[in-house]
């Protein structure tokens, strides 16, 4: 391998994108703490393991749950990879408060939380790098998506300023850079749709409309998503191996240059 080998820790690598980088990671040669929201993801990962030459090591780390994370200290890594979230959807004039607060205790103050155990041994030790993935609906919008998207969008802010701070620390070489996947064909998005139709089937100022924002949002998703991950992949691979990290990493590239296009059109 050309890169020297990285120690890294992902978190939510028991499914989707996150499992696919662990394992792509481990394949590369680096050392891979492939963390898990449930038992089931940790076992099923346990068993892919055995092919990488214990390069690829797996364990609960459910971020939500305090004990849990105190064990990144026991942990020699200096890579940390924000990769857990989860979604939500539902109108905003109308979505119970919590279910805001749900996404952003997930996704933006666990990701903060993770981040600040990982930045006191990195700055201990003077290098390190933490990667955020954020998503391209944290640049773009779309209807009924706000309790993800407000997340995403925080996630680039708060990245942005960490990397600005941490160029202040002198003597001290900690790198930060942002993920930014589009929309792949993981099962998420659908997952993330589905939830707000629970409950805006009975009581929402939407509900004569539901089959209509039902089949726009299919067809959007339809057209959209990228059914082939290698290229999103090659994004977390560059931006562990990358001698400086980049701003950020985005894939594919033709959904950033649309969402760059849209976010200067009045839609």
């Amino acid at each position: 391998m050309k890169n020297k080998q990285k120690k890294i820790v992902i978190t939510g690598a028991g499914s989707g994108l996150g499992k696919l980088a662990a394992i792509n990671l481990a394949k590369r040669g680096h050392l891979v703490y492939a963390t898990t929201q449930y038992d089931y993801q940790m076992e099923d990962l346990k068993k892919i393991s055995e092919k990488y030459d214990n390069r690829l090591k797996t364990f609960k780390m459910d971020i939500l749950n305090d004990d849990d994370i105190e064990k990144l200290n026991d942990i020699d890594f200096n890579v940390l990879i924000n990769n857990a979230g989860i979604g939500d959807s539902g109108s905003v004039a109308e979505v119970d408060i919590d279910r805001f607060r749900s996404v952003f205790e997930t996704n933006v103050f666990r990701s903060i939380k993770v981040s600040q155990i990982a930045l006191k041994k990195f700055i201990d030790n003077n290098d390190g790098r933490i990667l955020f993935v954020a998503s391209l609906f944290g640049k773009m919008t779309y209807p009924f998506l706000s309790p993800y998207c407000s997340t995403k969008f925080a996630i680039e802010a708060f990245a942005t300023s960490l990397r600005s701070e941490m160029k202040m620390l002198d003597g001290k070489d900690i790198q930060i850079g942002i993920i930014e996947p589009g929309a792949y064909h993981t099962g998420f998005n659908q997952v993330n749709m589905a939830k707000k139709y629970d409950w805006m089937k009975d009581k929402s100022y939407f509900k004569y409309k539901l089959e209509e924002i039902k089949k726009k949002e299919n067809l959007f998703f339809k057209i959209m998503e990228e059914k082939k991950f290698a290229n999103i992949i090659k994004q977390y691979i560059k931006s562990v191996e990358d001698s400086k990290v980049k701003h950020r990493y985005t894939a594919p590239k033709l959904q950033a240059f649309l969402v760059n296009v849209g976010r200067f059109i009045d839609i």
